[in-house]
């Protein structure tokens, strides 16, 4: 695996992924998170709200959810006790979904090359990593260090795009969330959705996603009809 950059071919393809929500059932640790964050500073917001905006850029979370003035004075100690609640679910209560390492090993072994386009800090990814135990079957793999502004800014995936040598033509994206969706399509990327992240088929499809799938594990199980099995 390589994280550098490589000269776009048209004739080579890729398989973007999104992490949280996508490949581990992380999402309800980060509403937790993020809830207790905000607590913390003194600025509750209720659950429900806070999980519609997972998956999000953090900035643009904090917005949303704290309103411009408040994002702005106390984003940062938001951000930094979400990663010391977010940390310890590492242990305990984080997952790989079912065919997570069947998947990328078998879109591996067509070829194609395997990136996960994530904007997640560095702390949060080696979590998500150790916990996904496929270096075998990546090619690169992004982080928040790869773009001012995540999902749904395009900046991630035209980032994992870069790091894969691919055009947006010869790529696919699958996530979870609105945002990946919005961002895919942003980049000119077609994305497959997965209902694990908690938002449903419509809200997925709405968005623009081309098909959708329960979870990774049905993906794989219809790859050979999916979007990815006609890639290439």
């Amino acid at each position: 695996m390589t994280d550098s950059p490589r000269t776009s071919s048209s004739g080579t393809t890729a398989v973007l992924f999104d992490i949280d929500g996508t490949l581990v059932d992380s999402n309800y640790a980060h509403v937790d998170a993020w809830s207790k964050a905000f607590a913390d500073i003194g600025h509750p917001v209720d659950s429900w709200r806070v999980h519609r905006a997972i998956g999000m850029d953090s900035s643009l979370l904090l917005a949303a959810l704290l309103g411009d003035e408040v994002a702005e004075a106390r984003g940062d100690e938001a951000k930094e006790r979400h990663s010391a609640h977010y940390l310890p679910h590492g242990d305990t209560d984080l997952h790989v979904f079912d065919g997570v390492p069947e998947l990328l090993a078998e879109i591996a072994r067509r070829g194609h090359r395997v990136v996960l386009a994530t904007s997640a800090p560095e702390g949060e990814l080696t979590v998500l990593r150790g916990l996904l135990d496929v270096e075998g079957a990546l090619w690169a793999v992004t982080s928040s260090e790869d773009a001012d502004t995540a999902k749904p800014d395009p900046g991630i995936v035209e980032g994992a795009l870069e790091k894969a040598g691919v055009d947006a033509a010869h790529a696919v994206m699958v996530g979870d969330a609105r945002w990946d969706v919005e961002a895919a399509g942003r980049a000119g990327v077609t994305c497959v959705g997965v209902l694990t992240g908690g938002l449903s088929r419509a809200e997925l499809e709405e968005a623009g996603a081309a098909e959708v799938w329960d979870d990774v594990a049905a993906l794989l199980a219809g790859l050979d009809g999916s979007v990815i099995g006609r890639l290439g």
